[in-house]
């Protein structure tokens, strides 16, 4: 990277989100191994020095996941619904296979009859229309005639049908073959004879839902604020079931239950990295977390004992992912020791630096820092060197005072948000890059409510006095 830039608008923001991490070089060392050997990772730093960049990056270093995580209807027994773990390759045999019941024809090909019954052919004038047009469109007559007296006479029961014309024809050696004629959804006709029709139904009876898509992102980030968010859960009616018993019920008062099967974001992480910030704020949940990484796979139960759903249970769903978990120094005797012991054993932990050494190669990523922060964010302009320069002298003036060293401060996150509103009032002033101005003005605005109390108030106690209205509070005022 040049160093003579008149603006960021000249600094190449790299692709690789590992070189988008600035001065963590042992801690991207440790996450390409991560990423390549599927090991788990524990980061230990100050907020703001880039972890939860780097979970995204070991997850973009991750192939795409390969499988597809669903459960069926379990009509033996429909609290247990069926796990089904399928590959890309085995869903696209089966929507071919689906495809291929039967053979297709024009509604112009089969006969009269059923291109009557399947609504394509006018009774009246025998010409060929759309079936979803329930009115010929060359006499204007209805395709599909009702009974006249079915609206009439109480209790007559009308005609039942399932979308499908049931007949038979005699083959070539004489022996008779049923037939099912069905539309297809492109306003065709589909042939079927009885081998077909009864494989396609039971293809139909997988009723099916899918908790983990094929294609799905590798990077899942939990918070950990509900074992129901965490671990999933099973939807259920508060109002009780109303179908009839072992049948599967669709609609607002009830539903089957592998319908209310929800997975959890660690089930989401399947093939993917788990990203957990304040990795101590689980609490109990530590130990759930233990055992899905020992065993890969964690059951989805119903977590409310009070409701129907407590008594769905799927057994042994994957949950085979990269764990990343991020805590701060002073939250590390929060963890399980158990826990930790598990990641040492199948991985690393990692201190996090907060400083670097200030030499004109770390300066030069710290540009590219406020650059790759303009960029991503989009909305404001890029800065000239005068505001680099500014932004550099505060990077040193925090690590002084923060770390006490003599470096450059990778409490970045703090830095992206002086950039941010120095962008902001470069935009108010309409100017066409940040300036240094800019970045003094920031600097202003950016203090906290404690710096800025501090140079309002004497003091915390008189300060606590301007909630009170007590007149002669401010700083340089003696009366109390």
């Amino acid at each position: 990277m040049a160093s003579d830039f008149e603006s960021t608008a000249e600094i190449k923001v790299p692709t690789d989100p590992l070189e988008r991490v600035i001065g963590q070089e042992e801690a991207i060392k440790i996450a390409k191994i991560v990423a390549a050997q599927k090991r788990h990772l524990l980061l230990v730093g100050a907020p703001g020095t880039g972890k939860s960049m780097l979970g995204q990056a070991i997850a973009s270093l991750l192939p795409k996941p390969k499988f597809e995580i669903s459960v069926l209807h379990n009509p033996e027994r429909p609290e247990r619904p069926i796990l089904e773990v399928r590959t890309g390759q085995q869903i696209e045999d089966e929507k071919k296979e689906s495809r291929e019941y039967g053979q297709v024809l024009l509604p112009s090909q089969v006969p009269v009859f059923v291109s009557e019954k399947l609504g394509f052919r006018c009774r009246r004038c025998g010409n060929l229309s759309s079936s979803t047009m329930p009115v010929c469109s060359f006499c204007g007559s209805e395709k599909i005639l009702r009974n006249p007296f079915q609206d009439l006479i109480p209790g007559l029961e009308r005609e039942k049908s399932d979308g499908r014309v049931y007949a038979s024809r005699v083959k070539p050696d004489g022996k008779e073959e049923n037939l099912v004629y069905e539309k297809t959804l492109d306003d065709k006709v589909r042939v079927l004879n009885q081998e077909d029709f009864k494989r396609m139904r039971d293809a139909q009876k997988k009723q099916r839902k899918i908790l983990v898509p094929l294609n799905r992102p590798t990077f899942v980030q939990a918070s950990g604020a509900s074992e129901t968010e965490f671990l999933g859960d099973v939807k259920h009616d508060p109002y009780g079931y109303t179908g009839n018993p072992g049948e599967p019920q669709m609609g607002p008062r009830s539903m089957a239950p592998y319908m209310g099967v929800v997975p959890g974001a660690m089930h989401e992480a399947h093939e993917g990295v788990l990203f957990i910030d304040e990795l101590s704020t689980l609490g109990n949940i530590q130990r759930y977390l233990l055992t899905a990484m020992q065993e890969r796979a964690f059951t989805i139960v119903g977590r409310n004992p009070t409701s129907t759903g407590a008594v769905v249970k799927v057994d042994n769903v994957p949950c085979d992912f990269i764990l990343v978990g991020a805590v701060n120094i002073n939250e590390l005797n929060s963890l399980m020791p158990a826990l930790r012991s598990r990641i040492r054993g199948d991985g690393y932990e990692i201190l996090m630096q907060s400083y670097m050494e200030d030499n004109p190669k770390n300066r030069e990523r710290i540009s590219q820092f406020i650059a790759q922060e303009i960029v991503k964010d989009g909305k404001i302009p890029h800065a000239d060197r005068s505001a680099v320069d500014e932004l550099l002298k505060e990077a040193k003036r925090w690590a002084k005072e923060i770390d006490s060293s003599s470096g450059l401060t990778l409490r970045l996150r703090g830095l992206s948000g002086v950039i941010k509103l120095a962008g902001d009032f470069a935009v108010a002033d309409k100017s066409q890059f940040i300036s240094r101005s800019h970045v003094k003005e920031a600097l202003k605005y950016s203090k906290t409510v404690e710096e800025q109390i501090q140079e309002a108030y004497p003091n915390w106690w008189k300060a606590g006095l301007a909630d009170y209205a007590v007149k002669g509070e401010k700083k340089g005022s003696d009366s109390v």
